[in-house]
């Protein structure tokens, strides 16, 4: 099957990233038939400048990363969907081989794992050494629950087939959603890969995640969804 006989839906996920959002779109504009941004209520230009690019933006509710991924779920049209950060730490041609697995009926979630393909993020400082720490403990604790071996449940960059997402009742309004979404991928019996994929530091801008604020989020997350 080709990228034609499935659609395929770019989602970039973007709040505050007007000094990215314009190399972001155009970066993935080739390698899709849709790309849409989802807004988390921007104080900036960003969604000025996506429509400006001829790219629908859509607001979320405000709430967080899972409002947005709700969002993009209601209103794409792709059969597949991928998800993209704004902020410019993914690697765009990397965006058709994650949907490749599904394409082929191999997989129904792709995760860009960047423990194999390597970040400029995780690691440096006490922040990002609890960061990459965390994620490591939630895949081994997911691997252990479901049987797998997967290396990186946390990545945004991610490609998931749309009619799965519809079905799996994604709940979480912040970034946990991305561990809520393998882990009820999981336990509905889909199958999730990963592909290597670099993470890049972010292009401007600070990180909208505080890791000192949300790690009881993460741990709760994770015991409501394994148990």
């Amino acid at each position: 099957m080709s990228m034609v006989d499935n659609k395929v839906t770019v989602a970039i996920m973007a709040r505050n990233e007007e000094a990215t959002i314009e190399n972001v779109i155009r970066s993935v504009l080739p390698l899709c038939q849709e790309t849409i941004v989802v807004d988390g209520n921007s104080t900036d230009r960003t969604r000025e400048i996506a429509e400006s690019l001829g790219v629908k933006a859509y607001r979320d509710e405000g709430r967080g990363k899972g409002d947005g991924i709700r969002k993009a779920i209601d209103v794409a049209e792709g059969d597949i969907i991928v998800f993209f950060d704004a902020d410019g730490s993914h690697e765009s041609a990397d965006v058709p081989r994650l949907a490749a697995p599904i394409i082929a009926g191999e997989a129904d979630l792709v995760v860009a794992s960047r423990w194999k393909g390597g970040s400029d993020e995780l690691g440096g400082d006490w922040s990002m050494f609890i960061r990459s720490t965390g994620s490591a403990f939630i895949a081994l604790m997911i691997n252990h629950r479901w049987h797998v071996k997967l290396t990186d449940c946390e990545n945004g960059f991610r490609a998931i087939s749309k009619d799965v997402a519809q079905t799996l009742g994604l709940e979480e309004t912040g970034f946990t959603i991305e561990q809520e979404m393998v882990m009820k991928t999981l336990k509905k019996g889909y199958r999730v890969q990963e592909v290597p994929s670099h993470e890049y530091s972010r292009q401007a801008g600070e990180s909208q995640i505080t890791v000192w604020k949300v790690l009881h989020k993460f741990a709760w997350n994770l015991i409501k969804n394994m148990f």
